[in-house]
């Protein structure tokens, strides 16, 4: 067994060095009710409009949500791969827009608890898939575990949402602070959902952006506000993304023109990539070869 998985490793890092590797995104909050998975679906399904090929995991073992938004009911989630011992592609669902997406599940509140092997199959079944798309959307459950904290540290880039609340600035400025203890270099990403007004959202960017500058020393990107919009509860209440349910909305052209914002900034970028340095390569190193 050991032997097989030596040469899929090989096998797949050969794959790695001839493909080009998508992008991966974390989408985090610092408390949970911001509407964190709401925009992670709905970001997926923009970089589809705009010719991306996205895959969707929902990364909140156990509690996952994404499907239920969806209104599809998920037959396979990330748990079967270890207790039906199936493979990755048998996970994969069909959503909106020609987004693919693999369910959260329950029944496996510890995902990251591991053994090496497990692990290991984790990693090599996510690379057997990550070229078929562009972009990789995880979203990711609360709190910063170490596993947690170890999954992100391997992302391209990292989304960061909060509202205007108090309590929500503050959660959102923590959960930076942790990241950049490990990793002072590592994209940040910032929106504002759920705000009354445009004017209220901005500064809520801007203040952020200034305090995790002087006391981090971390430039973060700023991406935009989304309004508070009653057709966002509406949608979830019909269980459809709201950029289905109200493509007219203000918000749902709020959420375009974010994507595209990001997308002209991206396209600015180069994206060099080497197997030391991949999203698999580094997941390999946390996960396995640093225990």
């Amino acid at each position: 067994m050991i032997d097989q998985a030596t040469a899929l490793r090989k096998k797949l890092a050969s794959m790695n060095n001839e493909q080009e590797q998508p992008k991966t995104i974390a989408v985090i909050s610092g408390k949970g009710g911001v509407g964190k998975s709401n925009l992670s679906l709905n970001f997926s399904i923009a970089l589809s409009r705009f010719g991306k090929k996205v895959l969707l995991f929902d990364m909140d073992i156990g509690m996952g949500n994404i499907d239920i938004l969806m209104g599809i009911t998920a037959h396979h989630s990330i748990v079967d791969l270890f207790e039906k011992n199936l493979t990755m592609k048998e996970l994969l669902i069909k959503g909106p827009e020609g987004i693919d997406y693999i369910a959260g599940g329950n029944g496996l509140p510890n995902m990251f608890k591991l053994d090496e092997d497990k692990s290991e199959y984790l990693i090599e079944q996510l690379q057997f898939i990550l070229n078929d798309y562009d972009y990789v959307i995880f979203d990711m459950g609360a709190g910063m575990t170490e596993e947690n904290v170890k999954f992100l540290l391997a992302m391209d880039e990292i989304f960061v949402i909060t509202t205007s609340e108090p309590t929500a600035i503050t959660d959102a400025y923590s959960a930076m602070k942790y990241i950049c203890l490990f990793d002072q270099f590592i994209p940040l990403y910032l929106i504002v959902n759920r705000a009354e007004n445009e004017s209220e959202g901005m500064q809520t960017l801007k203040r952020l952006k200034q305090v995790v500058l002087q006391f981090l020393v971390k430039e973060v990107n700023l991406l935009g506000v989304l309004l508070d919009d009653k057709a966002v509860q509406k949608a979830v209440s019909r269980q459809e993304p709201f950029l289905l349910y109200a493509p007219k909305a203000l918000i749902s052209k709020n959420l375009l023109d974010i994507c595209k914002k990001y997308l002209d900034e991206n396209n600015e970028q180069s994206k060099e990539k080497n197997q030391d340095t991949s999203f698999i390569s580094k997941l390999q190193r946390f996960f396995v070869r640093g225990r």
